[in-house]
């Protein structure tokens, strides 16, 4: 991790919960933070193979689903893919970004994670996250929140698997503790 601990990353990712101040009681800052973080992680690690992902998708598309997605994880390499052409990063050139529509951001967010496979969807269902796109939309700080974690590198040459699991139960932890719980209510065993 460049010489930065699990700690020092969960602190800063947590140091983003600054922009949810108001909208968001600090029991509450977690509903955020957590899917973001996931969200980014899986985005860091579909880059390598996003291009060649959707270029196989679309000679894919008379398939059936499960011919799809088992070719679709082939070329990831991971149990997952996504196949929205706009991205949670930052604007550059080639790049299709949720950050360059800012007031379709809300919208353009869901459909972004409405390209991922379905059981990414069901982990982004389970966090209940459309929920706090909207509040956050709402708010006016939903740009703010996605510039922050667009800024956040975790791939897997800055970030390896065990420390990425590290940082997301310091999260855990983090959030726990604002909400007066006890760190073991979310205890998460190895692998």
């Amino acid at each position: 991790m460049n010489g930065e601990t699990h700690s020092q990353l969960a602190n800063f990712i947590w140091s983003i919960c600054n922009l949810l101040r108001g909208p968001y009681k600090r029991n509450e800052y977690r509903k955020v933070i957590l899917p973001l973080t996931v969200l980014r992680r899986f985005e860091c690690l579909l880059e390598p193979t996003r291009q060649a992902a959707l270029e196989e998708f679309q000679s894919l598309k008379t398939k059936p689903e499960r011919v799809q997605q088992a070719r679709l994880q082939q070329i990831t390499g991971h149990r997952f893919y996504n196949l929205s052409r706009m991205q949670l990063t930052l604007p550059g050139e080639k790049i299709h970004s949720l950050l360059d529509d800012p007031n379709n951001l809300a919208p353009n967010l869901n459909s972004y994670i409405n390209g991922f496979s379905p059981n990414v969807r069901a982990i982004m269902e389970k966090f209940k996250f459309s929920e706090q796109i909207a509040h956050m939309a709402e708010k006016n700080i939903l740009f703010e929140v996605i510039k922050a974690f667009a800024k956040i590198d975790l791939s897997p040459q800055r970030v390896d698997q065990m420390q990425m699991g590290y940082v997301f139960e310091e999260l855990i932890r983090i959030g726990a503790e604002q909400s007066n719980e006890e760190a073991g209510e979310h205890f998460t065993p190895a692998r």
